[in-house]
């Protein structure tokens, strides 16, 4: 269960062939689970694969980070908790954290952003009202959340002093 009843979750283990040499899991595979969660939270805000098939609307990432803070080992339960942390007619900016077993404390967590998308250009299209909505809803019920953690970092070498 998420530790935020009004945060989506996405649940996974990790897989043998998901483990690198030092018997953790591969930088890559973080990723492809922040990718299977994001599949989740597209079904949640009503684009399903028939939706999408139907409508010609998908999503695409237009940018991803990812903060690796433990290492996890093959078997592990995973669980993704989402939530937006901004949005506007077209893209969601999206949030995601990852646990291991019942841990409390993220394993690693990303930040994305996404882009609605007319797959007959393809180009970028605003979200039908329906999903604006269940966007809108969706941040309304994460909006006494405390501060995502790792938000907004970005890839740097600390600043030194007296260089």
């Amino acid at each position: 269960m998420p530790r935020y009843a009004q945060l989506p979750a996405y649940h996974d283990v990790v897989r043998a062939e998901w483990v690198d040499y030092n018997g953790h899991l591969r930088d890559a595979f973080y990723m492809l689970i922040f990718s299977f969660a994001t599949d989740a939270l597209i079904d949640e805000i009503g684009l399903d694969d028939s939706v999408r098939k139907a409508r010609g609307r998908s999503i695409y990432t237009l940018e991803a980070h990812i903060n690796y803070l433990h290492e996890i080992k093959q078997g592990a339960k995973v669980r993704v908790e989402m939530r937006v942390l901004a949005h506007d007619a077209k893209r969601i900016h999206l949030y995601l954290e990852m646990f291991a077993d019942d841990g409390d404390q993220p394993v690693a967590a990303s930040e994305q952003m996404l882009l609605h998308v007319d797959m007959s250009g393809p180009r970028s299209a605003a979200f039908d009202s329906d999903v604006q909505a269940r966007v809108r809803a969706l941040v309304d019920r994460q909006a006494t959340l405390p501060v995502a953690q790792y938000a907004g970092r970005m890839v740097a070498l600390p600043a030194q002093a007296g260089k």
